[in-house]
């Protein structure tokens, strides 16, 4: 009897460490294009706007939502360029509804 709760308890250990692995990807990805997004509304070429991506998602990997919303108004606001909360927040759960979907759907 113990074997088969250690081997469900185990099951349930493995099934968390992927689903928690899934939803990092999908933070990181939503991250990139969060900060593409942001990188086109600033006017930054397609190389540079690749680079700020690549720079922004490794540092705020790990980042409450809040922090990354405040990261991408603070970028916007020295780029002057104006962008509503709710437009922020809106676009935020857009993505990470796209990045959830390509990451389930294994891509």
């Amino acid at each position: 009897m113990s074997d088969a709760f250690h081997d469900r308890e185990d099951t349930f250990e493995k099934q968390f460490v992927n689903e928690e692995t899934l939803r990092f990807r999908a933070i990181a990805r939503r991250n990139r294009a969060l900060a593409l997004w942001v990188a086109e509304l600033k006017g930054m070429p397609g190389d540079g706007a690749q680079k700020y991506a690549e720079a922004f998602v490794s540092d705020h990997v790990g980042d409450s939502d809040d922090n990354v919303a405040k990261a991408l108004r603070e970028d916007l606001a020295r780029g002057d360029v104006e962008l509503s909360d709710h437009r922020l927040r809106r676009r935020m759960e857009e993505e990470m509804a796209k990045a959830l979907a390509s990451v389930n759907a294994g891509r």
